[in-house]
């Protein structure tokens, strides 16, 4: 994993909303150059649980100190100067830095919170990291830009999970076949309802497939709306005398 570098700040929430970005995302390489404070009591306080990245940091006088032994350095700026420089967007370099730390030593390099790196810093990075923000304000916090990148690092990792949590009554995506009586529940609901007495069946419950097709419904989801049909049509057909009040409900409606 790479080693994110604060040169010289000058908060300590700061650098302990940075060690919290950093954690959250699965960073734990740390160093801090001539930071104006440096306490870890105070920073565990601020960042719980922060102890594995910020009892591990290591502390250099210099910046040529703290990239003595990196083979690749990325610098960050809030704007592309007038310098010449290899710039790159955090989404484009993210898979870069994980493959170069696959093979040597790292290190994204961020400046002081007033500003910034210096062209001495960057003069001695390979290339530099612009975040994309508003042209009316370009600038963000220290903490900010640690971690938008490190969750670009994160979603560039091969190991992240791709999937969102569900929900605890999920039981997966419906079935055809569930799906299908879920639309032949609807149908039969609406008819009861008259929705149809001036519309087409067949040109309405197409729409409804349509809207349907684009949320990827589970199997529960599918049952509940199928149970709602079967409850409209019952329900009329009840108030109508057809349907004694014991059969109202099909026993596995219920969700």
């Amino acid at each position: 994993m790479p080693t994110i570098v604060l040169h010289q700040p000058q908060d300590l929430v700061n650098i302990a909303a940075a060690v919290r970005a950093m954690a959250n995302m699965g960073l734990e390489r740390l160093t801090l150059v001539d930071p104006a404070e440096f306490d870890t009591r105070r920073i565990t306080g601020i960042a719980h649980r922060t102890e594995p990245v910020v009892e591990t940091a290591r502390l250099a006088a210099t910046l040529e100190e703290a990239l003595a032994d990196a083979t690749y350095v990325v610098g960050t700026s809030a704007r592309p100067r007038t310098a010449q420089r290899n710039y790159r967007r955090p989404r484009d370099l993210a898979p870069r830095i994980l493959r170069r730390a696959q093979t040597g030593s790292v290190a994204i390099v961020f400046g002081r919170e007033d500003r910034g790196l210096s062209n001495e810093a960057l003069d001695l990075c390979h290339e530099v990291m612009v975040i994309p923000t508003s042209p009316e304000y370009p600038s963000l916090n220290l903490a900010q830009a640690v971690l938008l990148i490190s969750y670009e690092l994160f979603l560039a990792r091969a190991d992240t999970p791709d999937t969102l949590p569900t929900g605890r009554r999920s039981l997966g995506p419906a079935t055809t076949a569930e799906l299908e009586e879920m639309y032949a529940a609807l149908e039969a609901g609406l008819d009861r309802a008259e929705f149809f007495k001036t519309r087409k069946a067949e040109s309405v419950m197409r729409i409804v497939r349509t809207v349907f097709g684009r949320t990827g419904l589970d199997a529960h989801e599918a049952r509940l709306i199928a149970s709602i049909g079967y409850q409209v049509r019952n329900r009329l057909e009840r108030l109508e005398g057809k349907v004694p009040p014991a059969a109202a409900t099909r026993p596995d409606d219920r969700t």
